[in-house]
């Protein structure tokens, strides 16, 4: 069985100073702007920032940027959702990137409207994305940024829900939410987990 953990020990040429961002989303304009699709929309507004290109690559748009000695390299799985962690372990093992150097950026249902919740590990709750990454590296022990979406109380229909598109309040506030999440990618990189859960959780 695979094992992220025997996979590093044996490369002694790890880059500890590369971090590997993905992003969580579905390819397609139909999917653009949709609450499913927030993990694109992060990494959109970073590459816009650093004024960085995507390029289209093996299962994912590639982009990436330097700052302060740090490799940021951002991906969106373009193997739709539920398929994300092939795009995952293949470019962790290609650029050489240990699993605590690893973060995922996605929805969540259960979280209010614009809330960050970083973890360091967890279980999926239904995520399929992150059910399939978990899959894919063997562990369920890497970082996510999860990203509130705000869910509605009554019984609804949740598919339905992740792929509307935003309300238009949602729409007015996202900019300064998804700029917070950005920050909190950097931090990542440059602060470490524990320091960036400090500084974002619940903010």
């Amino acid at each position: 069985m695979f094992s992220f953990k025997r996979f590093f020990k044996k490369d002694r040429s790890l880059a500890m100073h590369k971090f590997l961002i993905v992003g969580l989303g579905n390819i397609g304009l139909e999917y653009e702007n949709t609450r499913h699709n927030v993990g694109f929309r992060i990494l959109d507004l970073l590459a816009e920032i650093y004024e960085c290109t995507w390029e289209i690559k093996k299962l994912a748009s590639y982009s990436s940027f330097k700052k302060k000695g740090r490799q940021f390299i951002l991906i969106k799985p373009s193997t739709f959702m539920n398929r994300s962690g092939k795009a995952v372990r293949h470019w962790a093992l290609k650029e050489k990137i240990p699993l605590q150097n690893i973060l995922i950026l996605t929805d969540e249902l259960h979280l209010p409207f614009g809330t960050i919740r970083i973890k360091s590990k967890g279980s999926p709750a239904g995520h399929n994305g992150l059910k399939d990454i978990e899959s894919e590296l063997n562990t369920p022990n890497y970082a996510r940024l999860r990203f509130g979406i705000g869910a509605e109380t009554n019984p609804f229909d949740q598919v339905k829900f992740v792929l509307d598109q935003w309300t238009q309040q949602e729409d007015t506030l996202l900019p300064e939410r998804l700029k917070r999440c950005g920050e909190a990618v950097e931090s990542f990189g440059l602060q470490g987990l524990q320091n960036t859960m400090n500084l974002f959780n619940g903010k």
